[in-house]
């Protein structure tokens, strides 16, 4: 059964408000650097945003969400908490068409509305992970065969992509570092949920800062985000963001949806509905992202639409309604009419004949 007590629903408070604090803050510190106004700007080398307090609040809205997504994983289950980042992208592009002006055309429009509702079917069928409330419980966890043998799959794969395919393939396509970016972070959430108990544990009075399991997952989470940022910005600098971003998305989901089934079996006692419902609300949020990011730049105008549904089409004064247009083809001359005088003029004279 879903667990919707407290403990979830802050969880879900907290992812909620992590997204609305993240999206937020991409549009005001884009806010901050289109008031520069002829000063040096960031893409120049310039440093001249640090002087503008909308950037900075950006920047704390940013440190904000990210502090709350952190603790929503102390909360709820990380495969409802990672697919509900993606509401920051919907905000964001929300926001920036109210505030910066930017176009939502109908492709964006529809994505923010497919977004909503996988987010909401996800929430409604969120699987129940087992209970893990203290360190000695998370370290049971991380003892267990299928996560270590889960964990070195990870890491073996991701050196193999690092240092065999990423020289040779790493310029070419897109899924090398991307791929990598996954792998690595999937790890990394189990590290923040790891963290997450342990600060709970701090706020409770138990000596948690004498646990070496606590420092060893703060190091690991370190490393980790460390390689995920190196790696993300290589396939950003060299492909596409509207390509990047919607595949690190999927990737990065469906990994940590893998690792925390198998760390916290969150899908052991889940029925069939919850499981075929929790599918289809990510692969909704993904059908969502990519619409908001694969056509955000394609002017939409009635040309691209089918002709019947076309303005023209659909005006009866327009010419296309005028009857010689709509002229079939069996009723017009076979032949011109030229050809058909002198055709006339050579019947005429074998009859004379």
């Amino acid at each position: 059964p879903l667990a919707m007590g407290a403990g979830f629903g802050a969880g879900l408070g907290l992812a909620l408000a992590s997204s609305a604090f993240i999206g937020g803050s991409f549009v005001l510190k884009k806010k901050g650097l289109l008031r520069l106004c002829g000063r040096a700007r960031a893409g120049q080398g310039g440093h001249a945003y640090l002087r503008e307090w909308l950037w900075w609040a950006g920047l704390l809205c940013m440190g904000v969400g990210e502090a709350a997504n952190f603790a929503a994983y102390a909360f709820a289950p990380a495969t409802l908490v990672t697919p509900l980042g993606a509401l920051s992208v919907l905000v964001s592009a929300v926001l920036s068409s109210i505030f910066l002006n930017e176009q939502l055309n109908v492709h964006g429009k529809i994505g923010c509305i497919l977004s909503i509702l996988g987010s909401t079917v996800m929430v409604i069928h969120a699987p129940q992970e087992e209970e893990v409330s203290s360190l000695e419980s998370m370290a049971e966890k991380l003892k267990d065969p299928g996560f270590i043998v889960f964990a070195v799959c990870v890491l073996v794969s991701s050196l193999l992509l690092i240092f065999v395919a990423g020289p040779r393939y790493g310029q070419s396509n897109v899924l090398v570092y991307v791929l990598v970016c996954s792998a690595i972070g999937s790890l990394s959430v189990s590290c923040v949920k790891g963290l997450g108990i342990a600060l709970k544990e701090l706020f409770s009075g138990k000596p948690v800062l004498k646990e070496p399991l606590g420092w060893v997952l703060l190091v690991c989470l370190v490393i980790c985000i460390s390689i995920q940022i190196n790696y993300l910005n290589k396939a950003l600098d060299i492909f596409n963001t509207s390509v990047v971003t919607p595949i690190y998305y999927v990737l990065f989901t469906t990994a940590v949806m893998t690792c925390s089934a198998i760390l916290f079996k969150e899908w052991q006692h889940m029925v069939l509905d919850n499981i075929v419902g929790s599918i289809s609300g990510f692969l909704t949020i993904v059908s969502g992202i990519f619409l908001l990011h694969a056509f955000r730049d394609m002017p939409f105008s009635p040309s691209l639409l089918p002709l019947f549904l076309q303005p023209a089409r659909a005006d009866p004064h327009s010419p296309w309604s005028s009857a010689d247009r709509h002229q079939s083809c069996q009723h017009q001359p076979l032949l011109p009419s030229e050809d058909k005088g002198s055709q006339s003029a050579e019947e005429e004279e074998e009859e004379e004949e």
